[in-house]
C-alpha cells in the first residue's frame, strides 16, 4: 500500500511539472513586463490611477510590470507594434488602429460600466457661460479635439459632424488638437477653443466629472450641446506572442482585481465602474470601420 501510495505521489508531481516549468520559463523569459495607458489625463493623474494596479499585477504576477504613460495614442500602438509593449490601456480607436496597422495585439478585457453596460459616448462641450445652443451657432468658432486616434475626441465627433453637413476644416475658424481629454476640457474653460469634444458615460461619470473630483474645474460651468450614439468601451490588450501561461495570469489577476486588491480597483474606476468582462477582437470591428470612414473623409480634405 505504502509503495502503491508513493507511485501515486510521484504521478501527481509529474503531472504537476510542466505547468511549474512552463511558468518559471517565461518569468525567466519576461523579468519585466511593460504597461502602457494612452495619455487620457496627465502624467500625474495617471500615476495616481495606475500606479496601485501596476503595483498589483507585480505581486500577483510574481515578475516586475512598469508603468509607461504614452506621450500620445500613437505611441501605444508603436510600442505593442514593436513589442516593447507588452500590455496596452487602449482607447476603442487607438486599438483598432493598432488591429489594422499590424499590431500582433489581442483585447482580452472590457471596461464595464456600473449599469452593466459597455459603451460610452462622445459629447461637445460649450462653456455654460457661452450663448451656444447648436453646433451651427459655432460657425468660424474654434473646435478642441483631443487625438487622430481617440475615438470620442476626434473619430466620433468627425463623424458625427458629416452626418450634419459639416466639414470641421471649412465650418470652424480653427481647429486645435488638445492631446488628452483633460486639456480639451482645459482649453474650453480658458477659452482657447469655442467648443470641445469628450467622452462621457452618464451623469454620473464622464471626463469632466473626474476633473471637477480633482478639483481641475466645475461641472457646472459646461454644459453638453451635442451627445453622438454609443462607442463600444476600452479595452485591454496583450501582445499575442506572449506565452499562453503568461496571458492566462494576465487575464486572472486582471478580472480578479475588484475582490484581491478592492483599493487598487477603487483607485482605477474611482468607484464608478463594474469589474472587467472577457471581449476579443471582434467587437472592435464597427470601430475599424468608423476609423475608415474618417479615413476616407481626411482624404477627400486632400
Amino acid at each position: 500500500m505504502l509503495h502503491r501510495r508513493t507511485l501515486l505521489g510521484a504521478a501527481t508531481m509529474l503531472a504537476a511539472a510542466p505547468t511549474a516549468l512552463h511558468a518559471q520559463a517565461w518569468k525567466a523569459a519576461y523579468p519585466e513586463l511593460v504597461f502602457a495607458v494612452i495619455p487620457a489625463e496627465n502624467a500625474s493623474g495617471v500615476l495616481n490611477r495606475y500606479g496601485p494596479f501596476v503595483d498589483y499585477l507585480t505581486r500577483t504576477l510574481g515578475t516586475r510590470v512598469t508603468l509607461r504613460v504614452a506621450s500620445d495614442y500613437a505611441a501605444v500602438i508603436e510600442g505593442q507594434r514593436a513589442g516593447n509593449i507588452h500590455i496596452g490601456s487602449y482607447g476603442p480607436s487607438a486599438f483598432a488602429r493598432a488591429l489594422t496597422t499590424g499590431a500582433p495585439v489581442e483585447a482580452f478585457a472590457i471596461e464595464v460600466n456600473l449599469d452593466g453596460s459597455k459603451g460610452y459616448h462622445s459629447v461637445f462641450y460649450v462653456r455654460q457661460d457661452s450663448p451656444y445652443r447648436t453646433i451651427e451657432d459655432l460657425r468660424g468658432k474654434n473646435l478642441g479635439l483631443v487625438d487622430p486616434n481617440s475615438a470620442s475626441g476626434n473619430n466620433m465627433p468627425r463623424f458625427a459632424l458629416n452626418k450634419m453637413g459639416i466639414s470641421p476644416e471649412q465650418f470652424f475658424g480653427k481647429v486645435v488638437y488638445a492631446g488628452s481629454h483633460e486639456n480639451a476640457v482645459i482649453a474650453l474653460s480658458q477659452g482657447t477653443v469655442d467648443v470641445a469634444a469628450n467622452w462621457w458615460n452618464d451623469e454620473v461619470e464622464s471626463n469632466l466629472q473626474r476633473m471637477a473630483r480633482k478639483g481641475m474645474v466645475k461641472a457646472a460651468d459646461f454644459r453638453i450641446i451635442f451627445r453622438s450614439e454609443q462607442i463600444v468601451n476600452s479595452p485591454m490588450a496583450y501582445l499575442a506572442s506572449l506565452p499562453a501561461e503568461l496571458k492566462s495570469a494576465i487575464r486572472t489577476a486582471v478580472m480578479t482585481l475588484p475582490r484581491q486588491d478592492p483599493a487598487a480597483f477603487e483607485r482605477l474606476t474611482d468607484g464608478k465602474a463594474r469589474p472587467w468582462e472577457p471581449v476579443d477582437n471582434a467587437a472592435y470591428q464597427p470601430i475599424i470601420e468608423l476609423n475608415r470612414f474618417v479615413d476616407g473623409l481626411r482624404r477627400q480634405r486632400g
